[in-house]
């Protein structure tokens, strides 16, 4: 095996790594997101773990968490909460997530 061999299997392996990564972090952060939206808009118990399985289902069907962030801005625009607040908690949530995983909790 020559040395550009070994070279392009590292970098294949770090792009599987840290698509992983991005993966795993996108889902804890859309279920954080989603109890922290479902306690602002009054669901509990099953509602509340429902609608947050929902943002992390709707997130692998679209790809994007742009859509995530518009769904919810919108679910708790009727609550006063701006698209920025989610964002900005949406972020948070984020960095939580990757702490998280990369801590193994």
């Amino acid at each position: 095996m020559t040395t550009f061999d070994k070279r392009e299997q590292g970098f294949e392996a770090k792009f599987i790594h840290d698509e992983e990564l991005r993966f795993k972090a996108t889902a804890r952060c859309n279920k954080m997101l989603g109890n922290w939206a479902a306690a602002h808009l009054g669901l509990t118990g099953d509602a509340a773990v429902a609608y947050a399985n929902e943002l992390v289902t709707e997130d692998l069907v679209s790809q994007t968490s742009n859509a995530t962030l518009q769904r919810v801005a919108k679910d708790l625009a009727k609550k006063g909460i701006s698209e920025q607040q989610v964002a900005k908690r949406m972020n948070e949530f984020l960095h939580i997530a990757l702490e998280q995983i990369e801590t193994g909790k």
